[in-house]
């Protein structure tokens, strides 16, 4: 007689190859409660680093994967953040989304991104679609969406929004000074001697491309040299933009010995544009960016930028709102901007 096993699924089997790893396994190896595991992976809770390291390598040990679906019912969440960036082929907001990435997965929480495309109504899209998966908070990356929207989207779950001067409960805003690093950037050119000096807007709807525009004016006021709008070429934030900006301000046929580009891209394509009207970088126009990206080190020559970590924001974006989260009130300081001197730019002669 042929005696059949009985049939197995997957997940039995997988079972039986590896028992499960609890959470008051992992309290265990660590030498802790259950109920500090579940704060740490929580992100909200507050022990020594020894304690942290301890948990840390217990988890490593043991295999833990948390259960977010348990951890859900538990308390009422799904342990998913949302984010609504702009362009998900952006080097800056790229670079943002990896900050958040990287700081969101250890702790337990799933990111859900999805990309505005600067257009308020898709962004209105992105945010139903998030808000329909029930995640815990969401934070948008400055974006079109108006400031009475997100004051409306903070009364149903915490928002965090970069780029904004905006307050209201539920919401926190990370504004970085957009108005003093273009100052200093255009400050920069002023020192080495340049009175000419051209200025390569972003896309005129967007608040960074506004305050950048007000901080080239503000240098130039203080140095008491007079703003030329024959000197503006409006951009669009990526490369081709900035290369037709050259095209533009060389029609004119101002004078200029010195450029300003809003960011790194542009920048990149004003580099471009130059070169191609054989005017050499630093040698005939000096060229600064902003943002400082990772890849400005290595463009020929290396670009001076105003370091604004795209980064760091992501990871501070994800601080304070998990601080949020854990009921308390953000506390939190943008870092200034800062100048990174490169050799895209040089001392006029005179």
């Amino acid at each position: 007689m042929n005696i059949q096993s009985p049939k197995r699924s997957v997940k039995d089997m997988v079972k039986a190859m590896s028992p499960t790893v609890t959470l008051e396994m992992v309290a265990r190896e660590a030498g802790v409660s259950p109920a500090t595991v579940s704060r740490i992976l929580n992100g909200t809770a507050v022990v020594s680093a020894v304690r942290k390291e301890a948990v840390d390598a217990a988890i490593a040990k043991l295999g833990f994967v948390p259960n977010p679906v348990a951890r859900g019912l538990a308390g009422g969440r799904t342990f998913s953040i949302g984010v609504v960036t702009q362009a998900l082929d952006s080097p800056f907001y790229g670079s943002a989304l990896r900050g958040i990435e990287e700081k969101l997965l250890p702790l337990g929480y799933s990111p859900l991104f999805v990309s505005g495309q600067w257009d308020a109504a898709v962004e209105t899209k992105c945010m139903d679609v998030l808000r329909s998966r029930r995640v815990d908070g969401i934070i948008v990356l400055t974006g079109r969406l108006t400031d009475k929207a997100l004051k409306a989207y903070a009364k149903t779950l915490p928002i965090v929004v970069t780029g904004r001067k905006l307050s209201a409960p539920g919401l926190a805003a990370l504004y970085c000074d957009n108005v003093e690093g273009a100052r200093l950037a255009t400050q920069h050119l002023i020192d080495l001697g340049h009175r000419q000096i051209a200025f390569i807007s972003g896309d005129p709807q967007h608040p960074d491309a506004i305050d950048r525009l007000q901080g080239y004016r503000n240098a130039l006021e203080s140095a008491r040299i007079r703003f030329d709008p024959a000197l503006v070429a409006e951009g669009g934030f990526y490369e081709a933009s900035g290369l037709q900006a050259v095209g533009d301000l060389l029609a004119t046929r101002k004078r200029f010995t010195a450029i300003f580009a809003a960011n790194d891209q542009m920048a990149v394509g004003a580099a471009l544009g130059l070169s191609r009207h054989s005017l050499r970088v630093p040698e005939d126009v000096s060229l600064i960016g902003y943002d400082d990206l990772s890849s400005s080190l290595y463009s020929n020559p290396p670009l001076s930028s105003i370091h604004q970590s795209a980064f760091e924001l992501g990871q501070q974006a994800v601080d304070v709102l998990l601080q949020m989260l854990a009921g308390e009130k953000p506390v939190f300081e943008v870092p200034a901007p800062r100048l990174v001197s490169r050799e895209s730019c040089r001392r006029l002669s005179i």
